[in-house]
């Protein structure tokens, strides 16, 4: 790669920040029940522009939900999940280009207890977390606990993406940790006493991951989180941001995860699922369907 290519791509960021403030300026100024009645629409807008998306969001909730839902249902709350992601679109503007308070203001904490005992183990804390709700918003409202934050991220496709999204995580104070650097980096995290958010309910590659039920479908599910909990013996606290009728936001801590006594990871990932499973059946337009979260199958399935 040439030395111009990470200038080059610096540039494309600093353009598309500009772009970003352009567009979205005027979204962050309206009144929140107006943004998000725009956000909905713009959900909608999605719906027809993206059919390949459209199409894996109904396959998903066929997959997972289907022995529980009419057809109809099944297309409804398929719809409300990308009326909700155009919701999220425009809270990132508001909190990119607004002060961070504005946003912060329209989150309250539930089970913040929780972390507090956790943290007062000494052995820092892994929050077991999901793309659900405005999950975004889940890392900006860390310093309402007062407790110090890192998140494991996957640096996303589009290098200029990438950069907004690296810009918009850091304006919240939180340290980021690349998921190819991660081990080392989230055991210094955990010694300084941190929390450290770990995203679980993506598919994970069949090196990665450990096939687990979610919903009742085997779901290749990341085995790091139990090994990193059962090797160091950080206390595991689900925690989760989930937005209310009103259009504010409840960020909910639970109590940590029991560890099995045998020290069995897929038992431990199978608890993990469980916890995420619960948290989106409370609200499951809110949680991000579009994923091809059952892509990686068992063998027997694919044989």
């Amino acid at each position: 790669m040439s030395a111009s290519a990470p200038r080059a791509g610096r540039l494309a960021a600093t353009v598309g920040l500009w772009g970003l403030v352009l567009v979205g300026w005027l979204p962050a100024h309206l009144p929140p029940a107006v943004g998000l009645a725009v956000g909905r629409r713009i959900g909608d807008a999605l719906w027809w522009l993206l059919p390949g998306r459209r199409r894996l969001t109904l396959e998903n909730i066929r997959l997972s939900l289907g022995r529980e839902l009419t057809p109809g249902e099944v297309a409804r709350l398929a719809r409300r999940s990308f009326q909700h992601l155009g919701m999220n679109l425009i809270e990132a503007c508001c909190y990119f280009l607004r002060p961070t308070d504005v946003m912060l203001s329209r989150v309250h904490l539930e089970g913040v207890e929780h972390l507090r005992s956790a943290a007062g183990q000494g052995r820092g804390i892994l929050v077991l977390t999901a793309h659900y709700g405005n999950w975004e918003l889940l890392a900006a409202a860390h310093g309402l606990t007062g407790l110090p934050l890192s998140i494991v991220i996957r640096p996303l496709d589009h290098p200029v993406l990438d950069e907004l999204a690296a810009r918009f995580r850091q304006r919240s104070g939180a340290e980021l940790i690349f998921k190819h650097q991660a081990v080392r980096e989230v055991l210094q995290a955990l010694r300084r006493g941190r929390m450290v958010g770990i995203l679980l309910d993506q598919n994970a590659t069949r090196a990665e991951g450990v096939f687990v039920p979610f919903f009742g479908v085997p779901a290749s599910t990341s085995k790091g989180l139990a090994v990193l909990a059962l090797r160091t013996s950080a206390p595991v606290v689900p925690v989760f941001i989930r937005r209310e009728p009103d259009g504010r936001h409840c960020l909910e801590a639970g109590p940590a995860l029991e560890p099995p006594a045998d020290g069995d990871v897929s038992a431990y990932t199978a608890a993990f699922n469980q916890v995420i499973e619960a948290a989106i059946r409370r609200a499951p337009e809110q949680w991000l369907w579009m994923h091809a979260r059952w892509r990686t199958r068992p063998r027997e399935a694919v044989s």
